[in-house]
């Protein structure tokens, strides 16, 4: 039973309770003020013009049976032409059974809520008919109506066309609305796929230079390597050493590269970009740390972003983070390239060489370059980036 009533009002929202709660309670009134409407007024209402006929009935049948005529607006979702045709039948019954009687209160704005649901929910052809039946139903309304006659249906039917008008409008401008919002749905899908490009792209390309540049790498240590082999023992474990700090310098790079282009961590977290430098400087705390942007910041490829990113990353971790500390970090946004200046005072517990080497070729690998001079304790770091596209 309980399923039975469920299917019954299932898809019945709020606002159409609201909607055939409205309808029927005016009805109602309408009605009941019918039945106890003494005569003497109606001789009065008819002498000053207000009424145009006696009232031919005052039977309490006649509450239920106009009810019968609006409660089914709940149903409209399902079947407006078919709630339309009902009201419409309901209302030439109440016309053959109660004569003349006053419905135009309640029985136009039902018509005209008809006729807007119509024209908002239906194709064209279907909310054609629908408005027949709104016309129809406007003129049951009227033809026996105490209070005005038929003769207001010139001013009734305008009105009802009006209304249908305005429900064509708004289920006009839904439909764009709504292939707006597909539209939209489809630019950002295929945004989407051109950024996926795009990254892809220089993916190959870094792959690309990553091969070459480890060869040139390779090469460069195995050369450094054979000159030790006449040196003294003390030359040689020098220059093993430093061959070893910059074999480190390389591979730690190399890492970090080899996951972005296996989409590994990028795939987890955003990858940092230009845009985080300021965040990155927060990071030391004691220091009096200042970035400066200049140019037309915009946009640049993931593997700039990220590159310009870990160069200003490896400079900065190696600089001291004191309170009469001065850091500046800036960074310059031209046509073709990516400037970034870094100065501040070094740490000196810190590999300044292993960082200057970790910056130096992750610009290499872009194709840039890093120029770093140190004087008294003070880092002046330039790097130069390319930006292709």
């Amino acid at each position: 039973m309980s399923e039975g009533v469920s299917r019954v009002f299932r898809g019945i929202r709020p606002v159409d309770w609201v909607l055939a709660g409205a309808l029927t309670a005016l009805g109602a009134f309408l009605m009941v003020e019918n039945v106890l409407q003494p005569d003497a007024d109606v001789v009065s209402a008819i002498s000053e013009g207000s009424m145009v006929h006696e009232m031919s009935s005052r039977s309490w049948v006649m509450i239920p049976v106009f009810v019968l005529a609006t409660v089914p607006v709940l149903w409209w979702r399902r079947g407006v032409i078919t709630v339309a045709g009902i009201a419409l039948v309901v209302m030439v019954a109440h016309d053959l059974l109660f004569g003349w009687v006053t419905r135009c209160g309640a029985g136009l704005p039902l018509a005209f809520v008809l006729a807007y649901l119509g024209a908002v929910s239906l194709d064209r052809a279907r909310a054609w008919l629908s408005l027949g039946l709104g016309v129809l139903l406007t003129c049951a309304v009227l033809v026996v109506d105490a209070t005005t006659g038929f003769e207001p249906v010139v001013l009734a039917l305008p009105i009802v066309l009006i209304v249908f008008g305005i429900g064509r409008a708004v289920r006009h401008r839904t439909a764009m609305s709504a292939e707006l919002r597909a539209r939209t749905a489809e630019l950002q899908e295929l945004r989407d796929v051109r950024v996926a490009l795009e990254v892809a792209d220089d993916r190959v390309r870094l792959s690309q230079q990553l091969d070459g540049l480890l060869q040139e790498r390779l090469g460069q240590l195995t050369t450094a390597a054979d000159s030790g082999q006449d040196l003294e023992p003390a030359e040689a474990r020098e220059l093993f050493a430093s061959i070893e700090t910059d074999s480190r310098a390389t591979l730690d790079g190399m890492r970090e590269l080899v996951g972005l282009l296996r989409g590994g961590d990028v795939a987890l977290a955003p990858a940092p970009t230009v845009a985080h430098l300021d965040a990155l400087l927060a990071r030391h705390a004691h220091a009096d740390s200042r970035l400066t942007v200049a140019g037309d910041p915009r946009g640049l490829p993931a593997t700039v972003e990220l590159s310009a990113y870990r160069i200003v990353e490896h400079l900065v971790d190696v600089l001291a983070d004191q309170p009469e500390s001065r850091i500046d970090v800036g960074v310059r946004f031209d046509d073709d390239a990516l400037e970034l200046r870094v100065t501040g005072p070094v740490d000196r517990a810190a590999d300044v060489k292993a960082a200057v080497a970790r910056a130096r070729e992750r610009a290499k690998f872009l194709g840039g370059s890093l120029d770093v001079k140190v004087s008294r304790g003070h880092a002046n770091a330039v790097a130069q980036l390319p930006v292709l596209g």
